[in-house]
């Protein structure tokens, strides 16, 4: 029986190509901590599933972006169409 807390765990290889493909856009040092995480939301309004990568830069700056797909639907066109925030 599944309990509340009971989660499926991510696909390690898809969150990696996606870390690759943010850090590729951006160009983003190795001293850049990179999380990547796939979300529900049943709220109105709200995308049912999205990506969210977090970038923590070495300076304590942090950026995130989100794409309203399943982590393992992300491609490369989708990092590409993100903005860089500074």
């Amino acid at each position: 029986m599944r309990g509340l807390f009971d989660r499926k765990r991510p696909d390690a290889d898809a969150v990696r190509r996606v870390k690759a493909l943010v850090t590729d856009r951006f160009d983003l040092p190795e001293t850049t901590t990179l999380a990547v995480a796939e979300l529900r939301c049943h709220e109105p309004g709200c995308p049912p599933v999205e990506t969210v990568v977090t970038a923590r830069d070495a300076d304590g700056r942090i950026r995130d972006w989100r794409i309203t797909k399943p982590l393992s639907e992300v491609a490369a066109s989708d990092v590409e169409m993100l903005e860089a925030r500074p």
